[in-house]
């Protein structure tokens, strides 16, 4: 079973995508490779309390890390490539040669980005904390300014949270 809801977040409207509930997907407005409405299935947000609670938490400035169930669809590389970013603390930043070495395949950086441009969970699985090998901010599905106001929100020292609203 496949169903979604909509929240409001300070970086615009996310939908929430859960398969046989469990987290399946986190898409902002306009992002690349997003799917196609048909495929979120019904509307229903009593399947996402924690998801909201913790992405509440986040943008408030409370909360640096996620520990929702995620159900992550790819292949076994782009996988592993959502697994390291996960490990990416929050406030710091990896290039994606940075990646490709950890995960043991220093010529990947390419393959890496490809992962990371198709990564179905934004915010929670953080591919906005993977910049080019100069720090120079490279695509971002949702968006090069979204990606620099996530990245600017969560290298404030004790920020006092992201401007804006956080509706469920």
């Amino acid at each position: 079973m496949v169903a979604h809801t909509v929240v409001d977040s300070p970086v615009g409207l996310l939908t929430l995508v859960a398969r046989d509930g469990v987290l399946s997907g986190l898409y902002m407005t306009e992002q690349r490779y997003r799917p196609a409405e048909e495929s979120f299935g019904a509307r229903d947000a009593s399947l996402f309390g924690d998801v909201v609670e913790q992405l509440a938490e986040y943008f408030a400035g409370a909360r640096t890390a996620f520990d929702v169930p995620l159900d992550l669809l790819g292949t076994p590389f782009q996988r592993s490539v959502w697994t390291a970013l996960r490990s990416i603390p929050f406030g710091e930043t990896r290039s994606y040669g940075q990646v490709a070495v950890a995960l043991g395949r220093p010529t990947a950086a390419r393959a890496v980005g490809l992962a990371n441009g198709h990564n179905p969970i934004g915010i929670i699985v953080p591919c906005h904390r993977v910049v080019g090998s100069g720090g120079d901010l490279t695509g971002y599905g949702g968006g090069i300014a979204r990606k620099r106001q996530l990245l600017d929100f969560e290298s404030q020292p004790s920020t006092p949270g992201l401007p804006g609203l956080f509706t469920g």
